[in-house]
């Protein structure tokens, strides 16, 4: 802080990891700068644990090692071998295959692991051909409930994915963030009712086994299990981006916050801001980042120290 010459009183919030040496009240950063505000006699800041890695975390909840020890070994064999791995690609080629290679899965790269499914889903019945002219059995490939899991884990998997994706990438605000956080939280909550009553709309992979195979039994206990799960999880690792929602939603609109509501120290500031329409015509067009920028320092400190 001091090397950079940063102002401690316009730090607002610290995002970290949950390591202990980042959110330790002690020895850890969160503690020692807590301390530092204090003998400054500023304001702690907003502790938040980084959003993208929570919901890496929550991710990991779907371990469902039943289906993930069945691709692995299979992507294993068929990639372990420079020469069975030409082979396969020449095998996929003679079948005029879309796809010309089978995914390599690496558990570090969590996210390659929907891509991964999502191949090896697409290419099920020429992987396990491939595999038995190689003389190698492996029984999954052809168990009815081991598919069901495979497609459905597929379809939840980039699901994930795609959330994680819309987390990434610049200038992206924590407003913006836990509205995508609240919208997998309501997908989840319908994909619950919806796997219940076995209707597979927005799971395409599980869907399109199921048009395959009609007369094969949905094993819906275990799906709804590893749903009810992944919910229960998201709920406590974001519980504490739940609790600042109020504040959330001030930064995010200040002109439609309820002042009774807002903490004292804001709400004079707030009666300012919502009655001056040159400030409620520019919040339109302009970016949340350009909007607090141009707000009046003197007119307005409380609402500037916390939103820079």
């Amino acid at each position: 802080m001091e090397e950079l010459d940063l102002d401690w009183a316009k730090l607002a919030s610290i995002t970290t990891d949950g390591a202990p040496c980042m959110v330790g009240a002690s020895r850890g950063l969160i503690g020692r700068m807590n301390r530092e505000m204090e003998e400054r006699g500023l304001t702690a800041p907003l502790q938040v644990h980084c959003i993208i890695h929570q919901q890496a975390l929550c991710c990991k909840v779907l371990k469902w090692e039943s289906v993930m020890k069945a691709v692995v070994s299979c992507i294993n064999f068929i990639r372990a071998n420079g020469l069975k791995h030409r082979q396969f690609q020449q095998f996929l080629s003679e079948l005029e295959s879309a796809y010309g290679d089978v995914l390599y899965y690496t558990e570090v790269r969590w996210l390659s692991r929907g891509r991964v499914l999502r191949r090896f889903y697409e290419l099920l019945p020429e992987i396990n051909a491939f595999l038995h002219s190689k003389g190698k059995t492996v029984p999954e490939l052809i168990d009815q409930e081991w598919k069901w899991h495979l497609a459905f884990l597929t379809d939840v998997t980039e699901m994930l994915n795609g959330l994680n994706l819309q987390l990434q990438g610049q200038r992206k605000l924590i407003c913006d963030m836990y509205s995508h956080i609240k919208a997998l939280e309501l997908k989840l909550t319908l994909l619950l009712e919806q796997v219940k009553k076995h209707n597979f709309t927005h799971l395409p992979a599980t869907q399109n086994l199921s048009a395959e195979n009609p007369a094969v039994l949905f094993p819906a206990e275990k799906c709804v299990e590893a749903l009810e799960m992944l919910k229960a999880e998201l709920s406590v690792r974001f519980r504490q981006l739940h609790a600042h929602a109020k504040e959330i939603r001030l930064f995010q609109n200040p002109f439609v916050a309820d002042i009774d509501e807002a903490q004292s120290f804001y709400q004079f500031e707030l009666a300012e801001l919502q009655n001056c329409d040159v400030l409620k015509d520019a919040f339109k067009p302009n970016s949340l980042v350009d909007f607090y920028a141009a707000l009046p320092n003197d007119t307005y400190p409380n609402i500037k120290k916390n939103t820079q």
